[in-house]
């Protein structure tokens, strides 16, 4: 997990993928965090992207470093917890502007059952599970 922490980290972006009904939906995200063992995103409650995961939680993420890239398959598991927010939001002093602890707005989900590869057009894929 770590691993794959780090390359989304170095990435700076990646792309997140949901489903609305029928249909994939992708945005840029920048928010990644480990906490307690567990990798975390960040959106706000108001977005549609937090109606998709609550819906189908099955989600992937995509970024590409280089001349590698890595796709995550993963759940996403809301962690209401303020403590949880607290962390993401310490992780990202520029989110503060829009998004408080406990604000009623700020949701954090952690990343079930997931599974990352990292790919190259130099090497064979490496797959991590977490």
């Amino acid at each position: 997990m770590n691993e794959v922490y780090e390359f989304l980290k170095k990435c700076g972006t990646y792309y997140l993928a949901t489903a609305e009904g029928d249909q994939p939906r992708v945005r840029p995200f920048v928010t990644i965090d480990l906490f307690e063992g567990r990798l975390y995103i960040q959106t706000g409650r108001v977005k549609p992207v937090a109606n998709q995961m609550k819906k189908n939680p099955k989600v992937e993420l995509c970024a590409m470093n280089g001349g590698e890239w890595i796709r995550v398959t993963a759940e996403a598991v809301l962690d209401e917890r303020v403590e949880a927010q607290e962390h993401m939001l310490a992780a990202y002093p520029s989110l503060q502007a829009m998004y408080r602890p406990g604000d009623g707005n700020t949701e954090v989900y952690w990343l079930r059952n997931g599974t990352a590869q990292i790919c190259s057009f130099a090497a064979e894929p490496k797959s991590v599970q977490f």
